[in-house]
């Protein structure tokens, strides 16, 4: 059962008991990504993460990694274009002494500078690493071709003239708009018990908030090309089409329909793209929900002579999609697949945390998987249908990166 507690200062702790396994997983989420950033500090999100794991005012960034690997527990983080999540998954013996380091670098991370431009130049690598994965690179060209010059079109690692223009109050001044009590969620699970929510709250509950939040501008989609030449062996495509916010009621139906248009490998694009034509090693498709839209991308790589007829197949796939929907057995069958790793996922403390935080964030509400299933089993050709003619009634926005 998932436990819910509202801090005085509005922060929210939600955690989930699990006694049959002996790990715990914490995990801070904050309601900040590329999404909410400007055209001047694109990438401060990002780089923000790294800096909490570059020392606090009692602790380097040493000891911070000698004092999780001396417990053989794990830390990590990352950024997307809504959130930003710090998380760390130990014994339960020792998830303590894990919830005190991470409060540590939560709020008393010093931002020395010299450690700063260390770690700009580790960040303009992982950029350079980033431009040179063209399969990687395509999805951001596609999310600035579809949503423009809106924050949603912003790569999340921002570029190297912005990431050279941080300084220490940058960074605190980004922390007091955005790392407010009411944007943020922390999500405990595993071999807990109840008393320690006040554990979390006698570190979290407390810190100041701000009277006003920016409200978020809803973007447009924009059904526009972008190309971009590189010397790389195989051209990168990525079509995209306008998809559904975070939570919609068509959500399970959504997922179905991805999963049989392109999300395993037994879907219409991989059997036809790949296995029937040979046309790619790679083709998937999958949905991106924010809070106010969505994207749903189809991508393949291909030799760019085979770019003409990979375009032909991946659009025959899709108007058969859209002229005859799914079959009885697609229909089942991605049923069964999708409670199938529902029920999976409950065996890992890292996804039960990781579930509970986002929609906490996300939806500041909480499903049983009794609830899920039934929301599955509830899908029928008919909320097909509604998806299909939703997702495809406009024209897509298109990325390619192929050699001259």
């Amino acid at each position: 059962m998932i436990e819910k507690h509202t801090c005085k200062n509005g922060l929210r702790i939600v955690q989930e008991k699990v006694p049959a396994v002996r790990s715990v997983t914490i995990g801070i989420w904050v309601l900040t990504g590329s999404r909410n950033e400007t055209e001047k500090n694109n990438g401060i999100s990002h780089f923000l993460e790294h800096m909490f794991f570059k020392g606090t005012e009692t602790r380097s960034a040493k000891d911070i990694a000698e004092a999780f690997d001396a417990i053989g527990g794990q830390v990590n983080a990352f950024t997307s274009k809504e959130y930003t999540c710090f998380y760390a998954k130990v014994l339960d013996n020792h998830k303590e002494y894990a919830l005190e380091i991470l409060s540590d670098m939560f709020f008393h991370s010093s931002f020395d500078e010299n450690e700063m431009e260390r770690e700009k130049k580790v960040v303009l690598e992982e950029i350079k690493m980033y431009e040179d994965t063209p399969d990687d690179i395509v999805h951001d060209l596609l999310s600035h071709a579809s949503y423009g010059d809106h924050p949603l079109g912003y790569p999340i690692l921002g570029t190297e003239s912005h990431l050279k223009s941080f300084k220490p109050d940058t960074l605190r001044g980004y922390i007091a708009d955005r790392y407010t009590p009411d944007n943020v969620v922390v999500s405990v699970a595993g071999n807990i018990d109840g008393s320690f929510i006040q554990k979390v709250e006698s570190y979290f509950g407390t810190f100041g908030t701000k009277n006003e939040s920016e409200p978020i501008v809803k973007p447009v989609f924009h059904a526009n090309h972008m190309e971009r030449n590189k010397d790389t062996e195989q051209a990168h495509l990525c079509i995209g089409y306008d998809g559904l916010p975070v939570g919609d009621d068509l959500t399970y139906s959504l997922i179905i329909m991805n999963n049989v248009l392109g999300g395993s490998m037994s879907s219409r694009l991989f059997q036809e793209v790949r296995e029937q034509k040979g046309l790619a090693y790679a083709v998937f498709s999958y949905h991106s929900s924010f809070l106010d839209n969505g994207l749903l991308t189809i991508y393949a790589g291909t030799g760019n002579e085979q770019l003409p007829l990979l375009r032909e197949t991946i659009s025959s796939t899709v108007n058969e999609l859209i002229s005859n929907g799914i079959t009885d057995k697609e229909l089942t069958n991605s049923k069964e697949q999708l409670k199938g790793s529902l029920m999976l996922s409950l065996e890992s403390t890292n996804s039960r945390m990781s579930r509970n935080g986002r929609n906490e964030l996300m939806l500041k509400r909480h499903r049983t998987m009794d609830d899920m299933i039934k929301e599955i089993d509830a899908v029928d050709h008919g909320t097909i249908q509604a998806v299909i003619e939703t997702i495809f009634k406009s024209n897509p926005s298109t990325a390619l990166i192929a050699p001259k």
